[in-house]
């Protein structure tokens, strides 16, 4: 039986989990769990991208990168998409539901939630997500459940029904967003934003966000994550950003507390 969180006082974290946090010693799953029995509304995106690595060597695809984003061609699109919204998400599904949370998996293409563009021929089949549609995810939270959501889009300009791969920091920052969300808590392999003599920033306001993209101090994966964090603090949400293989750290997070790097208020 699902029992229907109390929502009051309590406004939507959205989380970005990936690949690099979810390991042996990582309690991210059940922090999730034991925070939506507390009462809490959690959307989950996730990532996959060691995943969808592993299964194009195994079809024998080259994985290709270009401007730190997955080349995507119609064979690549393939896996990517069976990889995302299915091995990962079904997966992340089955361990939330084991640790007692009413979790349901979906992709950024059902009921269009993730509506996107290509932007970049280089990159093929890749997609600027230029407008979500938040109603089903609010349905779903309304009615008690943990919507998990992989990062797959569709592209709206299109005569046909094309899907297309997006990046699933930005597809976390459009959601929450869209959704108005309280936090967003992204779960990464380090401590948090760093300055340029790789100290830890506590807290980032958008523009000063925005000024470690231009000046270069900020690279690699951190540059979606800030990215996405301006675009949530457009729309009044706090943005997290967290070392997800530290036992607790979510937990800590919700706690108030956890370390890392706040950006916005």
């Amino acid at each position: 039986m699902i029992t229907l969180p109390d929502a009051s006082g309590n406004g939507i974290t959205v989380i970005k989990v990936g690949g690099s946090t979810l390991g042996g010693h990582d309690t991210s799953l059940r922090d999730i769990a034991d925070a939506r029995r507390d009462g809490r509304r959690i959307v989950v995106v996730h990532g996959g991208g060691a995943a969808i690595s592993s299964w194009l060597e195994r079809s024998g695809i080259e994985a290709r990168f270009a401007h730190g984003l997955r080349i995507t061609d119609a064979a690549t699109l393939e896996v990517v998409v069976a990889v995302l919204a299915g091995v990962v998400n079904k997966q992340l599904v089955a361990e939330l539901s084991a640790l007692g949370a009413p979790a349901i998996g979906l992709s950024g293409a059902d009921s269009l939630i993730l509506q996107a563009r290509r932007y970049d021929p280089e990159l093929g089949f890749v997609g600027m997500i230029h407008r979500v549609n938040p109603y089903p995810i609010q349905e779903l939270l309304g009615l008690g459940y943990l919507p998990v959501i992989a990062p797959i889009a569709i592209e709206t300009d299109s005569a046909q029904s094309q899907l297309l791969n997006t990046n699933a920091d930005t597809a976390a920052g459009e959601i929450a967003a869209a959704l108005h969300a309280e936090r967003l808590v992204f779960l990464t392999d380090v401590e948090g934003v760093l300055d340029g003599e790789r100290h830890l920033l506590g807290h980032l306001n958008a523009g000063e966000a925005s000024a470690l993209i231009a000046s270069g101090v900020a690279a690699g994966g951190m540059i979606p994550k800030l990215e996405a964090a301006v675009r949530a603090a457009g729309a009044g949400c706090a943005t997290r950003i967290v070392n997800g293989r530290t036992a607790g750290a979510l937990a800590r997070v919700f706690a108030g507390g956890g370390g890392g790097t706040t950006v916005g208020r």
